[in-house]
């Protein structure tokens, strides 16, 4: 009888507590937690215009011919001394140089065999040192130029960022106080906020054509525009 009694009373105990775990339970899906309350999404940007400090010219050749290993030979002759003569130029920051796209492609018939292959190869000035870098290119003879790019250096980039962000974050900080006021509120607090950075360049006209460079004597001619590094600060308030 007392092993009856306790199976009983073990089982009148765990029923009770099934009873209440389904009731909190059955409480908590008839009250969700309540939406955010008086909560304002918001953004603000600041820019900064600045001169572009980076130049980057490329200097290619192409090849073809019915043999791989032929042209992949050509393509090698033509970048190796251009590479030799660019690292004698070559200094940290002011003139960095560096292969760029190297490769080979086939060419089919409208049969589908192989007739042909084309080559191409690229080597890459870039720098703070326009002059360097011009005139280093101008003594290449064996490459011609295939593009002239600018934009702003790392250094440059992270000072100016930091300058339109403290814009972005005090326009921010402006708006949501205004807002704020203008709802009837005498203040706010940030829940979220996230940032973002991007630079727009504008370029300006190469004063020579590509396939002007004709002598080592001649450098190429070249005017760097300005860059619009943007912030944007986004993100919601706490209205209070």
């Amino acid at each position: 009888m007392r092993v009856m009694v306790t199976i009983h009373l073990f089982i009148a105990r765990m029923a009770a507590m099934a009873a209440l775990l389904t009731a909190f339970g059955g409480a908590a899906q008839a009250q969700p937690y309540p939406p955010p309350q008086n909560v304002l999404q918001l953004s603000a940007s600041g820019s900064v215009e600045v001169q572009q400090d980076l130049l980057s010219l490329n200097l290619t050749t192409t090849r073809e011919g019915t043999d791989a290993n032929t042209v992949q030979g050509q393509l090698k002759a033509a970048l190796d001394p251009a590479l030799a003569e660019a690292r004698k130029g070559a200094q940290p920051g002011q003139l960095d140089v560096r292969t760029g796209n190297f490769s080979l492609h086939p060419r089919y018939t409208q049969g589908g065999r192989i007739s042909g292959w084309n080559g191409t190869a690229e080597l890459v000035l870039e720098g703070r040192d326009f002059g360097r870098i011009t005139q280093t290119a101008a003594k290449i003879q064996t490459l011609t130029l295939g593009g002239v790019s600018f934009g702003l250096s790392r250094e440059q980039r992270a000072k100016v960022e930091t300058e339109a962000q403290t814009i972005a974050i005090e326009r921010f900080k402006a708006k949501a106080a205004e807002l704020a006021r203008g709802f009837g509120f005498s203040g706010y607090s940030l829940r979220e906020v996230s940032v973002n950075a991007n630079d727009q360049g504008f370029p300006r006209p190469v004063r020579m054509a590509m396939e002007a460079k004709a002598s080592s004597d001649s450098a190429l001619q070249v005017e760097a525009g300005k860059s619009t590094v943007m912030v944007t600060v986004s993100g919601s308030v706490q209205l209070k």
